[in-house]
């Protein structure tokens, strides 16, 4: 495989960021200074892509103003009020292992956002998971109404389908991000995890642990993997990188959703954004609930090492994919 080239545009991409770090991995050989110097240098860089994704999300949404008014401000609701922005974090991640100018990353960034924010919407309502606070925030179907939720959760996915087609690319790339997150948000990725958590949901089922991660890489995973590849994908990657990057995003995407188990035990709501202890009210499946705490924290641990030596082709230079790695391990909401 091409080694991929550095992006110009990120200052401490230099980094060697190891995501096990803080999990019994092997100490990082520079001197302390050095360390913080680099990871304050890619928080920086986090921070400013963080601000481009809800820049451009402020941007595609509709005006609150203009009608259907009330249709317009739950949008907003679902998508600008916080958010970690991991998605999008991950499409600019992995377009700068190319050089792809940010500006370029703009559409997909906003676009797998908005479909995540869509899926929460519905998530929420009382026919699914049936939630009253999302993001420190009442949920869309409590703060407006059902019938608006379920309207705004169908705009935000259509919202998200005209930003991408707008991607400034080749027409064969701009098709291929298309189908990736199409492919991602359907059957064969979110919807269809959510329709087997939803089969798994009480009366005392309980998934065998290859099912139960099966759940989750369509559910969580899926829009996680499309996101690392729709980064890529704007930076012309080959097969090779494409397949490496797939394999850190399956494994990001099964940590993410690992860590979302255990805090649903160990969170509290204030921290979290969201009711806690929620998975074990309903009776669903978790890893925790199937395996153990202890169990579900080594497999944090056997992940990590999975996103770490997927990205070892890209050398250094893959150092914000490492750091999201670590913050979806690490976080604590």
């Amino acid at each position: 495989m091409p080694e991929p080239r550095a992006a110009a545009s990120a200052p401490g991409a230099d980094a060697t960021a190891d995501p096990r770090a803080g999990a019994g991995a092997t100490a990082d050989p520079r001197t302390g200074a050095d360390a913080a110097t680099d990871a304050r240098a890619l928080d920086a860089v986090l921070g400013r892509w963080r601000e481009r994704a809800d820049a451009a999300l402020a941007r595609v949404l509709p005006d609150s103003e203009a009608e259907p008014r009330r249709l317009h401000q739950a949008m907003r609701h679902a998508v600008l009020l916080g958010g970690k922005r991991m998605r999008p974090l991950l499409v600019y991640a992995s377009g700068a292992l190319f050089e792809v100018a940010p500006i370029a990353l703009d559409a997909p960034a906003a676009a797998v956002e908005l479909i995540h924010a869509y899926s929460l919407v519905h998530d929420d309502l009382p026919a699914m998971d049936d939630d009253a606070l999302r993001r420190g925030q009442p949920t869309v179907h409590v703060a407006f109404d059902e019938a608006t939720a379920i309207l705004a959760g169908d705009a935000l996915q259509s919202l998200a389908f005209a930003t991408l087609a707008d991607t400034e690319t080749a027409d064969a790339i701009r098709v291929d991000l298309l189908r990736s997150l199409a492919q991602a948000a359907g059957v064969a990725g979110m919807c269809g995890g959510q329709a087997l958590d939803i089969d798994a949901t009480g009366a005392g089922v309980q998934l065998r642990l290859d099912a139960l991660e099966r759940l989750h890489s369509l559910k969580t995973g899926a829009l996680i993997r499309a996101s690392v590849r729709m980064g890529a994908l704007c930076g012309g990657a080959d097969a090779a990188a494409l397949a490496a990057l797939d394999r850190y995003a399956r494994a990001l995407g099964l940590a993410f959703q690992v860590r979302d188990d255990i805090l649903d035990i160990e969170g509290d709501s204030q921290t979290l954004g969201k009711t806690a202890g929620k998975d074990l009210a309903q009776d669903k499946s978790t890893f925790p609930a199937l395996i153990g705490l202890d169990a579900s924290r080594a497999r944090l641990d056997e992940l990590a090492a999975s996103m770490h030596q997927a990205l070892e082709p890209f050398g250094p230079r893959a150092a914000a994919l490492h750091a999201l790695g670590r913050l979806a391990i690490e976080r604590d909401r």
